[in-house]
């Protein structure tokens, strides 16, 4: 089993990258494979509402000048999905944006592709902004019908500052037990 993991800040190695990585390395010590794909800071065009996806099903976006159709085939060949994002000016990045407009269009028009895929959101924030767009994210695990998976609080990182995640004791702790609450529902639907 294999889930994967966006991240949509343009900082590869932030406080959105580490929250990720909590999860991943819970669900790698029980046996599944985690990939966190880069997303932030990527030249990503939004989607342009020209109907390709909803006449051709092959499963991709007709806009090819960007990477967004490997992260489409990622998300369809993955058995779970997370999102993550920091929160800038109380939402998601353009680039997470961009993920959810696209991966959505096309995996919804294609006979919700990813239907029954566990997903869930992950937001770093420096002190607001966090919940909107917690839920933002996660709108797009519902309208895919996709089980959202949980932790112990809302999944949430507060850091303040560059790689202030270490700090933040209950968010590392929520972290962590999304990485095992994900590898137990990735383990019930494949029994």
């Amino acid at each position: 089993m294999k889930v994967i993991a966006f991240n949509g800040s343009p900082h590869k190695r932030g406080n959105t990258y580490h929250s990720l990585k909590l999860a991943c390395d819970e669900m790698n010590t029980r046996g599944i494979e985690t990939e966190i794909v880069q997303v932030g800071g990527k030249p990503l065009r939004g989607c342009i509402d020209c109907g390709h996806c909803k006449n051709i099903m092959d499963h991709r976006c007709s806009i090819a000048t960007d990477e967004m159709n490997d992260f489409i085939i990622k998300a369809i060949g993955a058995d779970g999905i997370l999102i993550g994002s920091p929160v800038y000016f109380a939402n998601m990045t353009p680039e997470t944006k961009c993920l959810i407009d696209r991966l959505g269009r096309v995996t919804r028009n294609n006979g919700f592709l990813l239907k029954n895929k566990p997903g869930a959101a992950v937001v770093s924030a420096r002190r607001s902004g966090e919940t909107f767009t917690f839920s933002a994210i996660n709108y797009l695990f519902q309208a895919s019908q996709m089980p959202i998976v949980t932790s112990s609080h809302w999944n949430f990182m507060m850091a303040e500052g560059r790689n202030d995640w270490e700090r933040d004791e209950e968010g590392l702790e929520t972290m962590k037990l999304l990485g095992e609450n994900m590898a137990w529902m990735l383990e019930r639907f494949a029994d």
